[in-house]
């Protein structure tokens, strides 16, 4: 697959799933949701210290665009993981960079922006506001699909691929508006699922 935005993720999904994964995935995620609440946090500290360096420098630079990017790539593998897409646990280990090393069947890679629109950057809480509106939306339809893969995968241990594509969509168009919230991108992120 390939795309013009910037910012993409991709799944190579797991063709069977344990029938107990949905009822116990989310207890192997808890000590990995401690690793992203402390790993959030310092991606806040970072995105609000970038906001001010690029609008007195013009530019993010590269170890806060490293940082953003792997923590957002770790969430990635991390939700993967619990919704049932891939059965390999992603551990504790994060992968700096732009280019994401392919050791992991979710992949989540950005291109490093040349330039960056300081205007843009300035009004980025207003930009990201139709974006986030429409998400709600779609998070309401995504719980839903959720839940049904979920019964689907108790019952037959597998993704239905309509439902499969569906979620890994969702999961694409959230993380970059969160990549665009983060500036790790510049260019607006599209109201699309697609890759």
């Amino acid at each position: 697959m390939s795309s013009s935005y910037p910012l993409n993720g991709e799944v190579v999904c797991a063709e069977r799933v344990a029938r107990w994964r949905p009822l116990l995935n989310w207890v192997l995620v808890i000590p990995l949701d401690l690793w992203l609440v402390v790993l959030g946090f310092g991606a806040a500290v970072v995105s609000l210290t970038g906001w001010f360096v690029i609008l007195f420098t013009g530019r993010l630079p590269e170890s806060f665009g490293d940082y953003l990017v792997a923590v957002l790539r770790y969430q990635w593998r991390v939700l993967v993981f619990l919704y049932g897409m891939t059965t390999i646990y992603p551990g504790f280990h994060v992968v700096a960079g732009y280019v994401d090393p392919g050791d992991y069947p979710a992949v989540l890679y950005s291109a490093r922006p040349a330039t960056r629109r300081r205007l843009t950057v300035a009004f980025r809480v207003i930009l990201v506001i139709p974006q986030l509106v429409v998400l709600y939306f779609v998070n309401l339809v995504a719980f839903v699909v959720l839940v049904i893969g979920w019964f689907a995968v108790l019952v037959a241990g597998r993704w239905p691929a309509g439902l499969q594509s569906f979620v890994i969509g969702w999961l694409r168009w959230t993380f970059r508006v969160n990549g665009y919230w983060y500036l790790i991108v510049d260019e607006y992120p599209p109201f699309s699922f697609e890759a």
